[in-house]
């Protein structure tokens, strides 16, 4: 479930880098870096990680459904949540089904949720009796790895590149990690402007490589 290659079309979307990457301000191995640095601290942490950490907790999967598609503002971003949700939740249907699972599904079949990716991948997990650091850990560190392969061909960077920023990475996750279980509800949804405004901007690129 964590493996870059799972088709859920991660491979499509930058998440925003991309619109830096078209302003130059992302043309390198540091550049990215200080990028995917932001992008874990902010809405990795105050959105997906903290929206998993609520669902282990009990919150009503209903309400945190709606919760990140209200705080998802650039539609882009909203879509491909989506967009790779119900992968996910195809996916984990077939390979690990269960009540939980089939109930999420159910109330995205039924127009109650829209079936979000980090909560698809949240009741996969606990379903599975997988520990709430582990699974925080898996699933941030494997967006972050689709995100570093995704640089790798855009801006480009080559393979050894890809590996250093990849055991940054690791550490600013960990630093994540640790963080989500002291954030309250408040927080949800906490990111920066400019990174939702580079997110905005991107889907009215001349050209672009990724979807979002």
């Amino acid at each position: 479930m964590v493996d870059s290659a799972l088709p859920t079309g991660a491979f499509a979307h930058s998440f925003g880098f991309e619109a830096y990457v078209d302003a130059g301000v992302v043309a390198d191995e540091a550049g990215f870096g200080g990028w995917l640095s932001a992008f874990i601290s902010q809405p990795l942490t105050y959105s997906d990680g903290l929206a998993i950490r609520l669902f282990y907790e009990g919150v009503d999967l209903g309400e945190l459904d709606a919760l990140l598609s209200a705080s998802l503002l650039p539609r882009q971003v909203r879509e491909a949540s989506l967009k790779m949700g119900s992968r996910l939740l195809e996916i984990g249907g077939e390979v690990f089904p269960s009540p939980a699972l089939e109930l999420y599904r159910g109330l995205v079949t039924a127009g109650r949720a829209a079936g979000h990716q980090p909560l698809a991948f949240a009741v996969v997990a606990r379903s599975l009796g997988v520990p709430l650091p582990e699974a925080l850990a898996a699933y941030l560190f494997a967006t972050v790895t689709s995100l570093t392969q995704n640089a790798v061909r855009a801006i480009p960077l080559g393979q050894n590149a890809g590996q250093r920023l990849l055991r940054q990475a690791a550490d600013a996750v960990a630093a994540a990690v640790e963080r989500i279980p002291h954030l309250t509800l408040d927080d949800f949804g906490a990111v920066s402007p400019g990174l939702e405004i580079s997110q905005m901007r991107h889907e009215r690129q001349r050209a672009r490589m990724f979807m979002s």
